[in-house]
């Protein structure tokens, strides 16, 4: 059976990616039959309305899910098509109460015409009485209009559907976990809508381990632990994890909405030093690792620890124990960052466990940041939210079976050098072009010429 999907209209180049992964945690076998990007509806073929129910029951893009009774370019064949393939089901409606909308993508419609369309559907039979809240079944006639279509008056849409309320989404939960209303934020805090969807795309579930290696405020653990995981976290930072103790700490935030039974801890620590054992216990790790631009990314140690620096690691040996003891740090790579996120994941997620990260890149062509890859790993799904001259993606792996691992692949990556570097910039081309206006070096050629 078919069904229609009315998603939002935001976030477009992450609405297949969440829905397919929410198929994939409810066990369902999706069919997508038609989507746009540029258009809010997708047409899509499950096994049956109970599959369409559980289908949207956690999702954050969409809004709603229909079955999809006709699709057409114009009411005469919409009408024509719905007469033809539904008939069937028109007597198992007849009695209950009921309603009909009408939903206006990019047009508008007045009230007159509204009812002369919702009328026009009168051959269905309707006898029940008709509720405008609650009724027992809820029918919408959709329209999709070009794009500016109120100010260039246009007579009609582009297409026109029609189908029967079966499911709702849970998209309130963005003003749930509004940051506005949150205990303790920071300037890194990942809004709750992206941070739930993420959780999705990630397949956070009951039963599954969560870790996000670059916690901060805890925005990722808490959309997981929502929909059931158990979150982990860590952060170089220790001043972000603890905030001001109580409601205004990481802990108060799962206090705040009572997921406190879902946190498993947090501690200090950075990527490259991390106590957690390599180990293949993840089912998913989600993070939004620093970008270095406010200021250079770094990592704990030395730059020369044999000889320059020697004292520092003495000195750091004898006090390490001391609560005001602040460990040294030292400048880090940037696509280095990038390349240990992949090896840790290699080495903690179990088969098929994903990682969802959050990257930047340049919108220029010639300066964006090319999509970190591992043998051990599959791509799965690569969104992008647009900003003015850069953006950022949200890029899903899959920790690949060790049976499906490319082994000449695996050696080589291991074989390659490390990036060198000293200074923040030489380790982060993304901060070199945010500083530069995102300009190419031909961009400073014509300056000069001009």
């Amino acid at each position: 059976m078919e069904y229609l999907i009315r998603f939002s209209q935001s976030h477009e180049t992450f609405r297949l990616a969440e829905i397919r992964s929410l198929a994939i945690i409810e066990g369902i076998d999706l069919e997508i039959v038609s989507y746009s990007e540029e258009s809010p509806f997708c047409i899509v073929r499950l096994q049956s309305e109970d599959a369409a129910k559980a289908l949207l029951r956690r999702s954050v893009l969409a809004q709603t899910i229909h079955e999809h009774w006709g699709t057409a370019e114009t009411y005469d064949e919409l009408h024509t098509i719905v007469k033809r393939g539904t008939a069937h089901l028109w007597p198992k409606y007849r009695e209950p109460s009921f309603k009909i909308n009408v939903d206006t993508f990019q047009g508008s419609r007045p009230e007159k015409v509204k009812v002369a369309l919702i009328n026009s559907f009168a051959y269905l039979g309707f006898e029940g009485p008709i509720l405008l809240r609650s009724p027992d079944e809820e029918f919408t006639i959709f329209e999709q209009w070009e794009f500016d279509a109120v100010p260039r008056n246009l007579p009609d849409p582009l297409k026109v559907h029609f189908g029967r309320l079966v499911g709702r989404s849970v998209r309130e939960l963005i003003k749930t976990y509004d940051l506005k209303k949150r205990g303790y934020i920071s300037t890194t805090s990942m809004d709750s809508e992206l941070a739930l969807v993420t959780a999705n795309i990630a397949l956070a579930a009951p039963g599954k381990i969560f870790y996000d290696p670059f916690v901060g405020t805890g925005s990722f653990p808490i959309a997981c632990a929502h929909f059931g995981a158990l979150g982990w976290g860590s952060d170089i930072d220790g001043r972000s994890v603890r905030g001001e103790g109580g409601k205004r700490s990481l802990k108060g935030n799962f206090k705040q909405y009572g997921l406190e039974n879902l946190l498993g801890d947090v501690f200090v620590s950075d990527l490259t030093n991390s106590p957690v054992r390599r180990a293949r216990i993840l089912d998913g790790i989600v993070c939004d690792p620093p970008y270095g631009v406010r200021e250079g990314l770094r990592v704990l140690g030395c730059r020369d620890p044999e000889n320059k620096d020697a004292w520092l690691v003495e000195k750091g040996k004898r006090i390490y124990k001391n609560p005001q003891f602040v460990p040294p740090k030292k400048a880090y790579s940037f696509m280095a960052m990038l390349d240990d996120i992949l090896d840790f994941a290699t080495d903690t997620l179990v088969d098929n466990g994903r990682l969802s990260f959050w990257m930047p890149t340049a919108n220029d062509e010639e300066q964006e940041i090319p999509i970190p890859t591992h043998p051990c790993l599959g791509v799965v799904a690569v969104c992008t939210q647009v900003f003015n001259k850069w953006s950022r993606r949200l890029i899903t792996y899959q920790r690949l079976p060790d049976a499906e691992v490319d082994l000449t692949a695996l050696a080589q990556k291991k074989a390659e050098e490390q990036v060198k570097g000293h200074t923040a910039d030489d380790l982060n081309a993304f901060r070199r072009a945010y500083f530069k206006g995102f300009k190419t070096e031909q961009d400073g050629i014509d300056v000069v010429a001009g």
